[in-house]
C-alpha cells in the first residue's frame, strides 16, 4: 500500500484552525494548555507549518496561527514558545526499552577500546556488588579493539572465578562467559544447536557464545523482581524522554513484561507509549491468540518478533555467499525455513503483524519469499522486516509488490562503516544500508535505533539517515549517500511513518486535531540546522497526552 505523496516544505505556511470541539469566538473556549508563537512541523499530510496549539484532555483540539488559536481558546497554562521549534513526539520503531532498562543495572561495557578496559570495569563492578550472585554486562564490540578479535575467558576466568559471568556483545548476538557460567549452563566444546554455536579453539572453549548458544547460560540468571523491573522502566523512561522519545516499539517481549506494562500503564507511575511485539513462544503465542490484538493510548499488542539470523559484526547474519573475510563461514538462519512458515501462517491466521529480523542478504530473501507467499500480493496488513540491512537488488521489489514495511536504524550504518566492507567486500556492501532504495518502494519506511545496541538518542538516527556521517562527521562526503534520506523523511519516518508501521497512524504521529497531544520542542531547528551541529542540539520540552515530562534545566 502506497501513502499519497506529500508537497514540499513550505517555511510558514499556515494551517486554517480546525476545531475538534466546536466553539464561538466569544466566549473564548477554555482548554488545559495553548503554545504559541514557535514553529510548529505539524507532519500532517501536506507538511504544513503552524504557529499555536490548543490542548485538552490529552489530546489536540486545534492546530493554526496564532492569532486564530489565541481568539478562540483561552487557558490558565499559555506558554510563549518564543521562536522554538516543535515536532510531533518521537516514535523509535525498534529498541529494546526493557533490555535498556535491565541494562542500567549491570556493568557498562560501551566504548571499551580495548579488552583490557572490559576486564577492568567488570573488575570495578564485581568489587562494588559483592553480593551479586552473578555478574552481567553489555556493550562489549571487539570492532573497536585493536586487532578485532573475540575475546577469550582465561583471563576473565582468572579475575572472577567463584560467581558467574554473562557479558553480551552490544548487538546481542554474542556473548563472552566465564568458566563458572559455562558449567552452570552445561556448555561445553562438543555442544551444538540450531541457530547458534559455541565458539571453540585447540579443542577448548574460549567462552564465546554466538545467538541461540547464549540462552543455555542466560536463562540459568535469576529472575529480575517485579520491583526491580519497575525501577528499571522508570529509569529508562526518564533518559527516553530527555532526548524526546515519547513513544518506542519494544521487540521480542515475554507475557509477563506485558502485563507489567499494562500494570504500570494504569497506575499512571509508565507514561512511555509502547507497541509491544511479543516473542513467538508457545505460551507466549497461546495467550495472545487467544485474546487477539488490543491497543489503546499507551500500549499496542499486534504483532510477534521473530528472528530471521543474527548480526553482521559477529558474523551471525545469514549471506547468500561466504564472508569476504571469513571464506568458509556464510552466518546461518536462526530456525528451519519450515518453521518460520508455520509461525507466519500463524499469525496471519490470529490477526497478527510478523516483524522479522533480517540482517544477511539470505536471511532476507528467505523471510521476503515466506512473506510473499502468505500475503499474496499487495495488503494492508503491514508486515515488517527488521534492520533489512543488507538486501541483494533482485529482493529489493518484493517490499513494493507485497507492501512489506522495512523498519531500519540510520546510526547502524554509520556504526558499521568503518568495518562493513571487511565482511561483504566492495561490491556487496553497496547493497547494504539502503534507507532510499527502501523507502522509495512504499514511499515510506519506518525509523529506530535498535536502542541499547545504539544509542538511546533519535536526533542521531536522523543525523545519520540525512549526513550519513558519524559523531565526528565523518567521512567529509558520507558513506553511500545515494541512500541518505531528505530531512523531511527522516522527520516523517520518526514520527508518521513510524507510527503507521504500527497500526497508530490515527492515535500519534503528527500535530493534527483528535490526536494524543505528544511534542517535542526545541529551541533549534531540525529542518534548518547545518547537518555538523545536528547532534548536539537538546530538548527543552517533552509532552505526552498533555502533560510536561521532561523540561530542560535553566
Amino acid at each position: 500500500m502506497k501513502l499519497k505523496s506529500h508537497v514540499k516544505l513550505i517555511p510558514f505556511l499556515l494551517i486554517g484552525s480546525f476545531a475538534f470541539f466546536f466553539s464561538c469566538q466569544n466566549p473564548k473556549t477554555t482548554v488545559d494548555s495553548i503554545y504559541y508563537g514557535g514553529t510548529i512541523y505539524t507532519v500532517n499530510p501536506e507538511f504544513e507549518i503552524a504557529e499555536a496549539i490548543a490542548i485538552k484532555d490529552g489530546k489536540f483540539v486545534s492546530v493554526g496561527s496564532q492569532d486564530d488559536i489565541l481568539n478562540s481558546y483561552e487557558s490558565s497554562h499559555t506558554i510563549d514558545l518564543d521562536g522554538k521549534t516543535v515536532y510531533p513526539g518521537f516514535i523509535d520503531a525498534h529498541t529494546h526499552f526493557f533490555r535498556y532498562g535491565e541494562g542500567l543495572r549491570v556493568v557498562d561495557l560501551v566504548g571499551a577500546k580495548s579488552f583490557d578496559e572490559v576486564l577492568l570495569r567488570v573488575e570495578n563492578y564485581a568489587k562494588s556488588h559483592p553480593d551479586e550472585e552473578w555478574i552481567l554486562g553489555s556493550g562489549w564490540d571487539q570492532n573497536l579493539w585493536e586487532g578485532q578479535e573475540f575475546p577469550s575467558r582465561e583471563e576473565l576466568d582468572e579475575l572472577i572465578s567463584e560467581r558467574p559471568v554473562l557479558l553480551t556483545r552490544i548487538d546481542g548476538h554474542a556473548a563472552l562467559a566465564n568458566q563458572k557460567a559455562l558449567s552452570i549452563g552445561g556448555v561445553n566444546a562438543s555442544t551444538k544447536m540450531l541457530g547458534g554455536s559455541v565458539i571453540v579453539k585447540n579443542g577448548k572453549t574460549t567462552g564465546v557464545l554466538i545467538d541461540n548458544a547464549i540462552d543455555l547460560v542466560s536463562e540459568k540468571i535469576p529472575q529480575t523482581s517485579e520491583e526491580q523491573a519497575r525501577q528499571a522502566l522508570l529509569a529508562a523512561q526518564e533518559n527516553c524522554f530527555a532526548v524526546g522519545l515519547t513513544s518506542v516499539v519494544d521487540a521480542g517481549l515475554d507475557k509477563k513484561t506485558i502485563q507489567l506494562y499494562e500494570k504500570m500503564h494504569q497506575d499512571s507511575s509508565l507514561k512511555m507509549r509502547i507497541y509491544a511485539m511479543v516473542a513467538p513462544s508457545p505460551e507466549n503465542m497461546e495467550y495472545f491468540f487467544d485474546k487477539g490484538p488490543y491497543q489503546n493510548d499507551h500500549l499496542t499488542v499486534r504483532s510477534f518478533k521473530v528472528y530471521g539470523d543474527g548480526a553482521l559484526g559477529s558474523r551471525g547474519a545469514a549471506l547468500l555467499k561466504p564472508y569476504s573475510d571469513k571464506p568458509d563461514e556464510t552466518g546461518f538462519l536462526l530456525s528451519k525455513i519450515e518453521d518460520f512458515e508455520n509461525l507466519a501462517n500463524q499469525f496471519h491466521e490470529h490477526g497478527f503483524q510478523m516483524n522479522t529480523h533480517c540482517i544477511g542478504d539470505s536471511a532476507n530473501r528467505v523471510l521476503l519469499d515466506i512473506y510473499a507467499k502468505v500475503l499474496k500480493g499487495k495488503n494492508d496488513l503491514r508486515w515488517r522486516i527488521e534492520h533489512a540491512q543488507v538486501v541483494n537488488p533482485e529482493d529489493v521489489p518484493k517490499f513494493a509488490e507485497f507492501s512489506i514495511i522495512p523498519s531500519v536504524q540510520p546510526t547502524h550504518a554509520t556504526s558499521d562503516m568503518y568495518w562493513a566492507e571487511q565482511r561483504l567486500g566492495p561490491e556487496r556492501v553497496k547493497h547494504a544500508y539502503i534507507y532510499k532504495e527502501l523507502l522509495d518502494q512504499n514511499d515510506m519506511i519506518a525509523l529506530g535505533s535498535d536502542f541499547p545496541v545504539e544509542f538511546i538518542n533519535p536526533i542521531y538516527g536522523f543525523h545519520a539517515a540525512v549526513a550519513r556521517k558519524d559523531q565526528n562527521n565523518w567521512p567529509d562526503e558520507g558513506f553511500q549517500t545515494e541512500n541518505k534520506l531528505t530531512r523531511e523523511e527522516a522527520l516523517k519516518g520518526m514520527t508518521i511513518w513510524a507510527a503507521y508501521a504500527n497500526f497508530e497512524e490515527d492515535l500519534k504521529g503528527s500535530i493534527e486535531p483528535g490526536k494524543l497531544a505528544d511534542l517535542v520542542i526545541m529551541e533549534n531547528d531540525l529542518m534548518l540546522e547545518k547537518s555538523e551541529n545536528l547532534r548536539d542540539l537538546p530538548i527543552w520540552s517533552t509532552i505526552v497526552g498533555g502533560e510536561t515530562v521532561y523540561q530542560k534545566a535553566k
